[in-house]
């Protein structure tokens, strides 16, 4: 049972790394993996057996959940964008609680805001240049070193919680062209994705350890206000209709579900 239990864990953390708006790292954090993660990553041999043992079912579950979730996503965000990015907002809204309770467990001071104050004014200059950057880069013929940069991008935004890859990939125009390589198992860019994905898991495995264990505080509120500056990018906006009303209970419906496994998680 607890096999299963973690596959299924690991599908819904795949499912993150890839999802505008959800953070695949948020994820670990509510399982309760994401300090084994980064320390066995860190730290490769220590007990390694044990702890490959550990993910096996975890990594099984996380390679089914890009895999599967990438065609659904694909085709939700072709038919269904606005509903789809509701939902998005509503399931990271959900996670931000257990983010703010993670970020305190060592406790709370003032100072913290800062580094929340700059990453979060950070993503909203992000949020101005969106516009330009998907013009610059939305390429109909990437390169090697393109796929290898999405995939840097991707492991970077497994590592740190709160981090949505799928929303910097999103500000350089790169999401669609990535999830459609995916969805339909372009095998050499997928080959290049993996490449740029294990560099940049083993470059910040480290440093996001130690950063955590020297800098608790100051990383997480940093990352909170990432969270957050990303919610204010995905939001498509609202009008006064019926439409829109059934957007805001997919949004609630989401916030609840993605609420209820960190309390459960808790």
């Amino acid at each position: 049972m607890d096999f299963f239990s973690k596959v299924l864990k690991g599908m819904l953390m795949g499912a993150g790394a890839i999802a505008p708006g959800v953070s695949g790292g948020a994820l670990a954090v509510i399982f309760g993996y994401y300090d084994k993660i980064t320390f066995f990553i860190a730290n490769l041999s220590y007990k390694f057996k044990e702890n490959v043992k550990f993910f096996i079912p975890i990594g099984i579950g996380g390679v089914l959940g890009v895999l599967l979730f990438s065609r659904i996503i694909e085709f939700l965000f072709k038919n269904f964008e606005i509903e789809i990015r509701y939902a998005f907002v509503g399931l990271m809204l959900g996670t931000i609680p257990s983010v703010i309770k993670e970020a305190n467990k060592r406790g709370y001071k003032r100072k913290y805001l800062i580094p929340f104050f700059v990453t979060f004014f950070f993503s909203l200059i992000l949020l101005y240049l969106e516009k330009s950057a998907v013009t610059i880069n939305n390429l109909n013929n990437p390169s090697v070193i393109n796929f290898i940069i999405y995939g840097l991008i991707i492991g970077f935004g497994t590592i740190i919680p709160g981090i949505s890859a799928s929303i910097i990939l999103m500000y350089i125009g790169s999401y669609e062209l990535v999830i459609s390589a995916i969805s339909n198992m372009q095998i050499m860019f997928m080959f290049y994705l993996g490449i740029g994905f294990g560099l940049s898991i083993l470059l910040f495995a480290k440093l996001i350890s130690a950063l955590f264990k020297k800098h608790y505080g100051f990383t997480y509120y940093a990352i909170l206000g990432l969270v957050l500056g990303s919610l204010i990018s995905i939001f498509p906006g609202f009008q006064l209709s019926l439409g829109y009303i059934l957007n805001i209970i997919i949004l609630l419906s989401c916030y609840v579900l993605t609420y209820s496994l960190s309390k459960l998680a808790a």
